[in-house]
Protein backbone atom coordinates (compact mmCIF):
# COMPACT_ATOMS: atom_id res chain seq x y z
CA UNK A 1 0.00 0.00 0.00
CA UNK A 2 2.85 2.36 0.92
CA UNK A 3 4.64 1.54 -2.37
CA UNK A 4 1.42 2.32 -4.30
CA UNK A 5 1.18 5.71 -2.59
CA UNK A 6 4.83 6.41 -3.48
CA UNK A 7 4.25 5.71 -7.16
CA UNK A 8 1.02 7.71 -7.13
CA UNK A 9 2.79 10.69 -5.55
CA UNK A 10 5.62 10.48 -8.08
CA UNK A 11 3.10 10.40 -10.92
CA UNK A 12 1.31 13.51 -9.60
CA UNK A 13 4.63 15.38 -9.24
CA UNK A 14 5.61 14.39 -12.77
CA UNK A 15 2.26 15.63 -14.11
CA UNK A 16 2.66 18.93 -12.30
CA UNK A 17 6.15 19.32 -13.75
CA UNK A 18 4.82 18.69 -17.26
CA UNK A 19 2.03 21.23 -16.79
CA UNK A 20 4.48 23.84 -15.53
CA UNK A 21 6.73 23.12 -18.49
CA UNK A 22 3.81 23.51 -20.90
CA UNK A 23 2.86 26.80 -19.25
CA UNK A 24 6.41 28.10 -19.48
CA UNK A 25 6.75 26.93 -23.10
CA UNK A 26 3.40 28.13 -24.40
CA UNK A 27 2.40 30.77 -21.87
CA UNK A 28 4.46 33.51 -23.47
CA UNK A 29 2.86 32.85 -26.85
CA UNK A 30 -0.80 33.07 -26.01
CA UNK A 31 -3.32 34.59 -23.68
CA UNK A 32 -6.97 33.54 -23.88
CA UNK A 33 -6.06 31.71 -27.07
CA UNK A 34 -4.66 34.86 -28.70
CA UNK A 35 -0.98 35.33 -29.67
CA UNK A 36 0.90 37.96 -27.70
CA UNK A 37 3.06 40.21 -29.90
CA UNK A 38 6.75 40.06 -29.19
CA UNK A 39 8.25 43.23 -27.67
CA UNK A 40 10.15 43.93 -30.91
CA UNK A 41 11.05 42.36 -34.26
CA UNK A 42 13.56 39.49 -34.20
CA UNK A 43 17.28 39.77 -34.80
CA UNK A 44 19.82 42.37 -33.86
CA UNK A 45 20.43 45.99 -34.67
CA UNK A 46 18.50 49.25 -34.46
CA UNK A 47 14.76 49.55 -34.99
CA UNK A 48 14.45 50.80 -38.56
CA UNK A 49 11.54 52.02 -40.72
CA UNK A 50 11.87 51.03 -44.37
CA UNK A 51 10.24 52.43 -47.51
CA UNK A 52 10.06 50.73 -50.90
CA UNK A 53 8.51 51.84 -54.17
CA UNK A 54 8.80 54.46 -56.86
CA UNK A 55 9.21 58.24 -57.20
CA UNK A 56 6.44 59.15 -54.74
CA UNK A 57 8.47 57.35 -52.06
CA UNK A 58 12.04 58.07 -53.14
CA UNK A 59 11.49 61.81 -52.80
CA UNK A 60 11.40 62.83 -56.46
CA UNK A 61 10.47 66.51 -56.44
CA UNK A 62 11.61 67.06 -52.86
CA UNK A 63 15.15 68.06 -53.85
CA UNK A 64 18.56 67.60 -52.18
CA UNK A 65 18.96 64.14 -53.74
CA UNK A 66 21.75 61.98 -52.37
CA UNK A 67 24.81 62.21 -54.59
CA UNK A 68 24.80 58.50 -55.45
CA UNK A 69 21.20 58.68 -56.79
CA UNK A 70 21.48 61.92 -58.75
CA UNK A 71 23.03 60.61 -61.96
CA UNK A 72 26.46 59.07 -61.32
CA UNK A 73 26.94 55.79 -63.18
CA UNK A 74 23.38 56.03 -64.46
CA UNK A 75 21.64 55.99 -61.06
CA UNK A 76 18.65 58.37 -61.17
CA UNK A 77 16.65 56.94 -58.26
CA UNK A 78 16.52 60.46 -56.78
CA UNK A 79 16.29 59.61 -53.09
CA UNK A 80 15.85 62.71 -50.97
CA UNK A 81 16.44 63.38 -47.25
CA UNK A 82 13.12 65.26 -47.46
CA UNK A 83 11.19 62.09 -48.36
CA UNK A 84 8.41 61.19 -45.94
CA UNK A 85 10.11 58.03 -44.66
CA UNK A 86 12.85 60.20 -43.16
CA UNK A 87 10.21 61.90 -40.99
CA UNK A 88 8.55 58.72 -39.71
CA UNK A 89 8.22 58.47 -35.94
CA UNK A 90 7.71 55.19 -34.10
CA UNK A 91 8.45 54.15 -30.50
CA UNK A 92 12.11 53.22 -30.22
CA UNK A 93 12.84 53.97 -33.88
CA UNK A 94 16.49 54.82 -34.50
CA UNK A 95 16.97 54.61 -38.26
CA UNK A 96 15.03 55.18 -41.48
CA UNK A 97 16.03 53.55 -44.76
CA UNK A 98 14.68 54.53 -48.18
CA UNK A 99 15.06 51.77 -50.80
CA UNK A 100 12.64 53.36 -53.29
CA UNK A 101 13.75 54.35 -56.78
CA UNK A 102 12.15 56.88 -59.11
CA UNK A 103 10.34 55.17 -61.97
CA UNK A 104 10.42 51.73 -60.36
CA UNK A 105 7.88 49.16 -61.56
CA UNK A 106 6.45 46.53 -59.21
CA UNK A 107 8.85 43.93 -60.61
CA UNK A 108 11.84 45.87 -59.28
CA UNK A 109 10.29 46.05 -55.83
CA UNK A 110 9.67 42.29 -55.96
CA UNK A 111 12.28 39.55 -55.82
CA UNK A 112 13.97 38.94 -59.16
CA UNK A 113 16.47 40.31 -61.65
CA UNK A 114 14.66 43.49 -62.77
CA UNK A 115 16.73 46.64 -62.27
CA UNK A 116 15.81 50.31 -62.14
CA UNK A 117 18.50 52.91 -62.83
CA UNK A 118 21.21 50.27 -62.16
CA UNK A 119 19.70 49.16 -58.82
CA UNK A 120 18.55 45.60 -58.24
CA UNK A 121 15.51 44.20 -56.44
CA UNK A 122 14.33 46.31 -53.52
CA UNK A 123 13.09 43.18 -51.76
CA UNK A 124 16.60 41.72 -52.04
CA UNK A 125 17.98 44.94 -50.57
CA UNK A 126 15.53 44.54 -47.69
CA UNK A 127 16.75 40.97 -47.17
CA UNK A 128 20.28 42.28 -46.72
CA UNK A 129 19.10 45.04 -44.40
CA UNK A 130 17.23 42.81 -41.94
CA UNK A 131 20.42 40.88 -41.21
CA UNK A 132 21.55 43.71 -38.95
CA UNK A 133 18.41 45.84 -38.50
CA UNK A 134 15.05 45.19 -36.87
CA UNK A 135 12.16 46.48 -38.95
CA UNK A 136 8.81 47.33 -37.28
CA UNK A 137 7.50 49.44 -40.21
CA UNK A 138 7.50 48.78 -43.98
CA UNK A 139 5.80 51.28 -46.31
CA UNK A 140 5.29 50.52 -50.02
CA UNK A 141 3.93 52.63 -52.88
CA UNK A 142 4.19 51.15 -56.35
CA UNK A 143 2.08 50.33 -59.40
CA UNK A 144 1.71 53.60 -61.30
CA UNK A 145 4.72 52.78 -63.48
CA UNK A 146 3.28 49.41 -64.46
CA UNK A 147 0.33 49.08 -66.84
CA UNK A 148 -1.20 52.51 -66.03
CA UNK A 149 2.13 54.21 -66.90
CA UNK A 150 0.93 57.33 -65.15
CA UNK A 151 3.96 59.46 -66.02
CA UNK A 152 3.57 58.63 -69.71
CA UNK A 153 -0.10 59.60 -69.51
CA UNK A 154 0.83 62.97 -68.02
CA UNK A 155 3.20 63.47 -70.96
CA UNK A 156 0.35 62.74 -73.38
CA UNK A 157 -1.77 65.35 -71.62
CA UNK A 158 1.05 67.84 -72.00
CA UNK A 159 1.21 67.06 -75.74
CA UNK A 160 -2.55 67.57 -76.03
CA UNK A 161 -2.23 71.05 -74.49
CA UNK A 162 0.58 71.84 -76.91
CA UNK A 163 -1.46 70.73 -79.94
CA UNK A 164 -5.02 72.10 -79.94
CA UNK A 165 -5.85 69.95 -82.97
CA UNK A 166 -5.29 66.76 -80.94
CA UNK A 167 -8.11 65.31 -78.81
CA UNK A 168 -7.93 65.61 -75.04
CA UNK A 169 -5.65 62.96 -73.52
CA UNK A 170 -8.48 61.81 -71.27
CA UNK A 171 -10.41 60.57 -74.31
CA UNK A 172 -7.94 57.72 -74.78
CA UNK A 173 -7.34 57.22 -71.07
CA UNK A 174 -11.03 56.63 -70.36
CA UNK A 175 -11.19 53.73 -72.81
CA UNK A 176 -8.52 51.53 -71.27
CA UNK A 177 -7.77 52.87 -67.82
CA UNK A 178 -9.73 50.32 -65.80
CA UNK A 179 -8.21 47.38 -67.69
CA UNK A 180 -4.74 48.80 -67.09
CA UNK A 181 -5.45 49.16 -63.38
CA UNK A 182 -6.77 45.59 -63.30
CA UNK A 183 -3.57 44.34 -64.97
CA UNK A 184 -1.49 46.25 -62.43
CA UNK A 185 -3.05 44.68 -59.33
CA UNK A 186 -1.46 41.19 -59.50
CA UNK A 187 1.97 42.74 -60.07
CA UNK A 188 1.62 44.84 -56.93
CA UNK A 189 0.34 41.79 -55.04
CA UNK A 190 3.44 39.83 -56.00
CA UNK A 191 5.73 42.66 -54.94
CA UNK A 192 4.06 42.96 -51.52
CA UNK A 193 4.02 39.17 -51.08
CA UNK A 194 7.74 39.03 -51.87
CA UNK A 195 8.44 41.64 -49.21
CA UNK A 196 6.46 39.56 -46.73
CA UNK A 197 8.38 36.45 -47.79
CA UNK A 198 11.71 38.19 -47.16
CA UNK A 199 10.64 39.11 -43.64
CA UNK A 200 9.24 35.64 -42.97
CA UNK A 201 12.56 34.06 -43.96
CA UNK A 202 14.24 36.39 -41.47
CA UNK A 203 12.03 35.02 -38.69
CA UNK A 204 9.34 37.72 -38.68
CA UNK A 205 5.70 36.98 -37.96
CA UNK A 206 2.91 39.43 -38.95
CA UNK A 207 2.66 40.79 -35.39
CA UNK A 208 6.29 41.94 -35.55
CA UNK A 209 5.75 44.76 -38.05
CA UNK A 210 3.24 47.03 -39.74
CA UNK A 211 3.01 46.65 -43.52
CA UNK A 212 1.47 49.68 -45.26
CA UNK A 213 0.54 49.99 -48.93
CA UNK A 214 -0.04 53.60 -50.03
CA UNK A 215 -1.86 54.93 -53.07
CA UNK A 216 -1.11 58.10 -55.04
CA UNK A 217 -2.12 61.71 -54.58
CA UNK A 218 -3.47 63.85 -57.42
CA UNK A 219 -0.54 66.13 -58.30
CA UNK A 220 -2.49 68.70 -60.30
CA UNK A 221 -6.19 69.61 -60.37
CA UNK A 222 -8.67 71.41 -62.63
CA UNK A 223 -8.78 74.68 -60.66
CA UNK A 224 -5.56 76.12 -62.09
CA UNK A 225 -5.48 79.88 -62.66
CA UNK A 226 -5.51 80.55 -66.39
CA UNK A 227 -2.25 82.49 -66.20
CA UNK A 228 -0.49 79.33 -64.96
CA UNK A 229 -1.98 76.91 -67.47
CA UNK A 230 1.16 77.21 -69.60
CA UNK A 231 4.88 76.40 -69.62
CA UNK A 232 5.39 78.62 -66.59
CA UNK A 233 3.33 76.28 -64.43
CA UNK A 234 0.94 73.50 -65.43
CA UNK A 235 0.29 73.18 -69.20
CA UNK A 236 -2.84 71.00 -69.24
CA UNK A 237 -6.39 71.25 -70.48
CA UNK A 238 -9.06 71.66 -67.77
CA UNK A 239 -11.10 68.64 -68.94
CA UNK A 240 -8.03 66.39 -68.78
CA UNK A 241 -7.19 67.58 -65.29
CA UNK A 242 -10.76 67.06 -64.16
CA UNK A 243 -10.83 63.46 -65.37
CA UNK A 244 -7.47 62.63 -63.82
CA UNK A 245 -8.43 64.10 -60.44
CA UNK A 246 -11.99 62.79 -60.35
CA UNK A 247 -11.71 59.39 -62.05
CA UNK A 248 -8.15 58.41 -62.97
CA UNK A 249 -6.50 58.64 -59.55
CA UNK A 250 -9.62 57.30 -57.81
CA UNK A 251 -9.67 54.16 -59.96
CA UNK A 252 -5.95 53.69 -59.39
CA UNK A 253 -6.50 53.86 -55.63
CA UNK A 254 -9.28 51.27 -55.80
CA UNK A 255 -6.94 48.89 -57.57
CA UNK A 256 -4.24 49.37 -54.97
CA UNK A 257 -6.75 48.81 -52.20
CA UNK A 258 -7.56 45.45 -53.80
CA UNK A 259 -3.86 44.61 -53.70
CA UNK A 260 -3.73 45.55 -50.01
CA UNK A 261 -6.72 43.35 -49.24
CA UNK A 262 -5.19 40.39 -51.08
CA UNK A 263 -1.88 40.68 -49.25
CA UNK A 264 -3.12 41.61 -45.79
CA UNK A 265 -1.38 44.99 -45.87
CA UNK A 266 -2.89 48.08 -44.27
CA UNK A 267 -4.06 50.58 -46.89
CA UNK A 268 -3.42 54.32 -46.70
CA UNK A 269 -5.30 56.18 -49.45
CA UNK A 270 -3.71 59.42 -50.66
CA UNK A 271 -6.08 60.07 -53.59
CA UNK A 272 -7.51 63.22 -51.98
CA UNK A 273 -4.44 64.16 -49.96
CA UNK A 274 -3.43 67.01 -52.24
CA UNK A 275 -6.84 68.63 -52.59
CA UNK A 276 -6.41 72.39 -52.60
CA UNK A 277 -2.63 72.09 -52.59
CA UNK A 278 -1.97 70.72 -56.07
CA UNK A 279 0.70 72.15 -58.35
CA UNK A 280 -0.23 75.66 -59.54
CA UNK A 281 -3.21 75.84 -57.15
CA UNK A 282 -1.50 78.51 -55.05
CA UNK A 283 -1.32 81.04 -57.86
CA UNK A 284 1.23 83.66 -56.91
CA UNK A 285 1.83 81.97 -53.53
CA UNK A 286 3.69 78.81 -54.47
CA UNK A 287 4.44 78.03 -50.81
CA UNK A 288 0.88 76.73 -50.40
CA UNK A 289 1.48 73.95 -52.92
CA UNK A 290 2.53 70.40 -51.99
CA UNK A 291 3.54 69.39 -55.52
CA UNK A 292 6.10 70.65 -58.02
CA UNK A 293 5.04 72.59 -61.08
CA UNK A 294 6.61 71.96 -64.49
CA UNK A 295 10.26 71.93 -63.50
CA UNK A 296 13.12 72.22 -65.98
CA UNK A 297 16.70 71.88 -64.75
CA UNK A 298 18.40 74.24 -67.19
CA UNK A 299 21.84 73.28 -65.89
CA UNK A 300 21.24 69.69 -66.99
CA UNK A 301 20.43 70.59 -70.60
CA UNK A 302 24.07 71.19 -71.43
CA UNK A 303 25.12 67.67 -70.41
CA UNK A 304 24.18 64.79 -72.69
CA UNK A 305 23.87 62.26 -69.86
CA UNK A 306 21.64 64.55 -67.79
CA UNK A 307 19.51 66.33 -70.39
CA UNK A 308 16.89 63.58 -70.63
CA UNK A 309 16.29 63.88 -66.86
CA UNK A 310 15.87 67.67 -66.84
CA UNK A 311 12.08 67.38 -66.38
CA UNK A 312 12.10 64.40 -64.01
CA UNK A 313 11.03 66.34 -60.92
CA UNK A 314 7.84 67.74 -62.45
CA UNK A 315 4.47 67.07 -60.78
CA UNK A 316 5.78 65.12 -57.79
CA UNK A 317 5.29 65.87 -54.08
CA UNK A 318 7.67 68.59 -52.94
CA UNK A 319 9.32 68.79 -49.51
CA UNK A 320 6.15 70.29 -47.97
CA UNK A 321 4.06 67.52 -49.53
CA UNK A 322 6.30 64.83 -48.08
CA UNK A 323 6.11 66.47 -44.65
CA UNK A 324 2.30 66.34 -44.83
CA UNK A 325 2.28 62.69 -45.91
CA UNK A 326 4.63 61.91 -43.02
CA UNK A 327 2.25 63.60 -40.58
CA UNK A 328 -0.65 61.47 -41.81
CA UNK A 329 1.46 58.29 -41.86
CA UNK A 330 2.73 58.79 -38.32
CA UNK A 331 -0.80 59.12 -36.95
CA UNK A 332 -1.86 56.14 -39.06
CA UNK A 333 0.93 53.97 -37.64
CA UNK A 334 -0.09 54.98 -34.12
CA UNK A 335 -3.57 53.55 -34.79
CA UNK A 336 -1.85 50.18 -35.45
CA UNK A 337 -4.84 48.67 -37.26
CA UNK A 338 -7.29 49.26 -40.12
CA UNK A 339 -7.23 51.40 -43.26
CA UNK A 340 -7.54 55.16 -43.64
CA UNK A 341 -7.61 58.08 -46.06
CA UNK A 342 -5.33 61.08 -45.68
CA UNK A 343 -7.45 64.24 -45.58
CA UNK A 344 -6.72 67.81 -44.56
CA UNK A 345 -8.08 68.68 -41.11
CA UNK A 346 -9.21 72.03 -39.66
CA UNK A 347 -5.57 72.82 -38.95
CA UNK A 348 -4.75 72.53 -42.65
CA UNK A 349 -2.54 69.47 -42.20
CA UNK A 350 -3.08 65.89 -43.34
CA UNK A 351 -4.56 63.41 -40.89
CA UNK A 352 -5.80 59.81 -41.33
CA UNK A 353 -9.57 59.51 -41.53
CA UNK A 354 -10.49 55.92 -40.62
CA UNK A 355 -12.01 54.02 -43.52
CA UNK A 356 -15.59 54.08 -42.27
CA UNK A 357 -15.44 57.90 -41.89
CA UNK A 358 -13.67 58.47 -45.20
CA UNK A 359 -16.24 56.42 -47.07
Amino acid sequence: MRRFRWWWGALVLAAVAVLVGLFVFFGAESRNGQPIPRPSPPGNGPLTAVALGDSTVSGEGAGMYTADTNGPNGNWCHRSPNAFIQKVKFPGLLERVNLACSGAPAEQVALGDVKQWTEGSQAEQLAALVKDHRVPVVVIAVGANDDPKFSAQVTECFKAWFSPDLPSCSVAMKQGWQSKVDAMVPKVVKAVDDVKAVLARAGYVPADYQLVLQSYATPVGPGIPEELRNLNGCPFRPDDLQWIARDGVTMLSRGLKQAAQQTGARFLDLAKAGAGHEACSGGADQSREWFTRLTLKLSDLGQADRAQHALQESFHPNANGHAEVANCLNEFLALRDGNATCLAGPDGHLHPAPEVVAR
